[in-house]
């Protein structure tokens, strides 16, 4: 099971874990608290902000900094065990370990969008690699290569199905795939990054190779709406033209 999946499921928990952590830490510290410095405390209550946001969840981790701020008002400022704070130094401490703490959530987050944007990447070009390495084996019937196309564009796009029908085949669509990478369908363009893939007809993405198709295939998104970036649909236009390359030579 995926970690996002586990998150997705466990949200109610994971917030209470973000809220109750940085109360458990101050509390312990507050033993020690006259032999450690401010700026020490500081660092740890950030490491637990940076642990709730690399969980990929904003809000766990404002969460996070939030309650870190607060107990650290509570147990490790004068007063002790009061919300309030007197001395000007530990007003700046409590004040600039909530925006820290705000800015290492936002660098947590935009450092795991840029995980999973590289991870999508390589996975698109282990697409077009592998569908390659197919080709370079001359297989035994076109069918091994249409089938295994028509897999990688389902993992690709995030579609429900994916098939290949040669040219002249009785399927009729109104959604066209095309060589850009747009959609239209009955001529008028989709704004697939608003919208998504139409649900309610086949998407045709033609298999070309010197302008001539050899066949086309079919794509169902037809249960939800997803909404591949145009990268990714250029990506599975590439697949779609390997397979007219080799088609036209058969």
């Amino acid at each position: 099971m995926r970690v996002e999946t586990i998150v997705q499921r466990h949200r109610a928990a994971l917030f209470a874990v973000a809220a109750i952590a940085p109360l458990v830490v101050c509390a312990g510290l507050a033993v020690v608290r006259e032999s450690i410095a401010t700026a020490t405390v500081a660092l740890v209550l950030v490491l637990v902000v940076v642990a709730a946001a690399a969980t990929g969840v904003r809000l766990a981790g404002l969460v996070a900094a939030l309650s870190s701020g607060l107990w650290f008002d509570f147990f490790l400022t004068k007063p002790y065990a009061s919300f309030k704070i007197t001395d000007r130094n530990d007003i700046e401490a409590a004040a600039l370990l909530l925006l820290v703490g705000a800015a290492v959530t936002e660098l947590a987050l935009w450092g795991r969008r840029q995980q999973a944007r590289a991870s999508s990447r390589a996975g698109y070009l282990d697409g077009v690699f592998g569908t390659a390495d197919v080709v370079a084996l001359q297989q035994r019937s076109p069918r091994v290569l249409t089938a295994h196309v028509s897999r990688q564009i389902v993992k690709i796009l995030e579609i429900d199905a994916c098939r290949f029908e040669p040219v002249g085949g009785p399927s009729r669509s109104s959604v066209s795939l095309n060589h850009d990478g747009s959609v239209t369908q009955l001529g008028r363009p989709v704004n697939v990054d608003r919208d998504g893939l139409p649900t309610d007809d086949l998407i045709a993405l033609d298999a070309q190779q010197g302008g001539a198709s050899h066949g086309r295939f079919l794509l169902t998104s037809s249960t939800r709406i997803v909404r591949p970036s145009l990268e990714q649909r250029r990506v599975v236009v590439l697949l779609a033209d390997q397979v007219g390359a080799t088609l036209a030579s058969v």
